[in-house]
């Protein structure tokens, strides 16, 4: 039988963005036509979703930011952080949205190395200028993928805490429990890019990054 949450995905929506009225913005609003790098992997890149309904692309219709989908399937944070500088240099965003670290959970990394990957990513981003906002992704467990209640794995916050940077929390882990939002065990579907994207531009709102 198929496991149904969606009114538990839309409930923490719904807060965040409650939460998001009651907090004072990080960071000045970016104007229509900034450019946005979405850098990252198979989700980034919109595997799983119909055409056009993949995130930077719904990001860029609610926003009316430029935003370049920099994902590339089976990418891990060990390969990216060789591809981010000139990523940067070409494009010089104003913001930079990383989303890495599930294929690096897949090939059974340690924390500790990804973390260190995903630090040598975010630092390249902030010394470029760009204002980084860093989205938490599922740590590997069958156990809490039976049961759908994954949960972010912890150096995501880490991160965020000692570099400074946006954090997108529970989004992801969440989408990934509810049957109904994903296309496989670990790619949202269309709907579930959606619901993704909603939850992605509350937490830009809240750190003052979306007006």
């Amino acid at each position: 039988m198929q496991k149904r949450r969606p009114h538990w995905i839309i409930i923490s929506v719904m807060l965040a963005t409650l939460c998001a009225c009651e907090k004072s913005p990080q960071f000045d609003a970016l104007a229509p036509g900034a450019t946005v790098l979405a850098f990252g992997d198979s989700v980034t890149y919109g595997v799983g979703a119909n055409s056009g309904e993949d995130f930077p692309t719904l990001l860029a219709a609610e926003t009316g930011w430029n935003v370049i989908n920099a994902g590339v399937s089976g990418d891990t944070a060990d390969k990216a952080k060789h591809r981010i500088g000139a990523l940067l240099a070409k494009h010089q965003p104003r913001l930079v949205i990383v989303e890495l670290g599930g294929n690096d959970f897949l090939r059974r990394r340690s924390m500790a190395a990804v973390k260190q990957d995903l630090r040598h990513i975010i630092d390249q981003s902030l010394n470029s200028g760009a204002t980084t906002v860093l989205i938490s992704v599922p740590a590997l467990s069958v156990f809490r993928a039976t049961m759908g209640t994954l949960a972010d794995a912890p150096i995501y916050a880490e991160l965020a805490e000692e570099t400074s940077v946006v954090l997108v929390s529970d989004l992801f882990s969440g989408v990934l429990s509810d049957d109904n939002l994903k296309a496989d065990k670990i790619h949202p579907n269309s709907r579930g890019y959606k619901v993704f994207t909603a939850g992605l531009v509350t937490s830009l709102t809240t750190a003052g990054l979306l007006l």
